[in-house]
């Protein structure tokens, strides 16, 4: 099978300031991911790669240039899920750690459990020789920013946080299928900025932001996510294309569908087993990315379908 990889920057207000920074880091993402399944390795391995090349930008939201919660600290949440057993990583409330993709797919390969939080995240991170860093470290202007313009305006909708000059942040995703035809997919995120202290968004919560299963398909979700985990959204996704939608229908049906319901917006990259693209968003923008026939397909507005050729990183 030719592997395919698309990747997500987020869904939501995202001002015209931020679009190009958003565009360029989705497009590196994608390279990122693409080589490794260029050069024979795995959808999981890949879709890791992809994320952790986001959670290093301070235009998303994950990682370095996570939004804060009330108290002015990142508490960062991240999932990957392997479709041909259909395991899966978690961690949340993850604090003083660079690459919480990293240590999600650490729990997935080295973990009895699914979903570690806290403390618990930091002692199994330790535990598989992840190098804490300063919390402060990860904290960008950005968010400091986003979370003063909350504390005066308070906004709980936005899935951009962030003023209309200043937000722009985003949580990031990614899904492949690689040459053998196996499928995984990957959400992280800083979450929503002033959220209250050990707020779990949809995330790290397998069937909202996340999935992925060889015989179907894979997910990433953005957005609002207390929507998005009451709608079980990358599961619902999923659940349509076993019913038999494409991946462009299921995921426009899915997302528009929780739209409707709970009044809140989000967004979706779908690949189907055989390699199929569904992009679909209820918000304003979103980021987004994939790799097909040696090129780029890459957009942000709604209907928007840009491409260039693609060159290996």
């Amino acid at each position: 099978m030719q592997p395919i990889l698309i990747v997500h920057g987020g869904a939501g207000d995202i001002p015209e300031s931020r679009v190009a920074g958003k565009l360029n880091g989705v497009k590196d993402a994608v390279r990122a991911g693409y080589t490794i399944l260029q050069n024979g390795g795995s959808a999981l391995d890949a879709v890791e790669a992809a994320v952790a090349s986001m959670e290093l930008d301070e235009n998303f939201n994950a990682g370095y240039g996570s939004v804060l919660n009330l108290r002015g600290e990142v508490e960062m949440e991240a999932s990957i899920m392997r479709g041909s057993d259909l395991n899966v990583g978690g961690v949340t409330l993850v604090k003083e750690f660079l690459h919480p993709i990293k240590i999600a797919h650490k729990v997935l390969t080295d973990s009895p459990h699914s979903l570690l939080g806290g403390e618990g995240a930091k002692l199994f991170a330790l535990e598989k020789g992840f190098q804490p860093i300063p919390s402060e470290s990860l904290i960008t202007e950005h968010a400091k920013e986003a979370l003063e313009n909350f504390l005066k305006h308070g906004d709980h909708g936005r899935t951009e946080i962030g003023s209309p000059d200043e937000g722009g942040v985003g949580t990031v995703g990614a899904v492949a299928v690689d040459a053998k035809g196996h499928v995984a997919a990957a959400t992280s995120t800083g979450g929503m900025s002033g959220k209250a202290v050990g707020r779990i968004g949809d995330t790290p919560q397998i069937g909202s932001g996340t999935y992925a299963d060889d015989n179907l398909g894979g997910v990433s979700t953005t957005g609002h996510g207390e929507s998005i985990l009451k709608y079980c959204l990358a599961h619902s996704i999923v659940k349509l294309m076993e019913s038999g939608l494409d991946a462009q229908t299921a995921t426009t049906k899915a997302v528009n569908g929780m739209t409707s319901k709970l009044k809140n917006t989000a967004g979706a990259i779908t690949l189907s087993k055989d390699g199929n693209v569904g992009v679909h968003f209820s918000s304003k923008r979103m980021a987004w990315a994939y790799v097909k026939a040696n090129l780029i397909f890459y957009g942000i507005e709604q209907s928007e379908i840009l491409e260039e050729a693609y060159k290996a990183k």
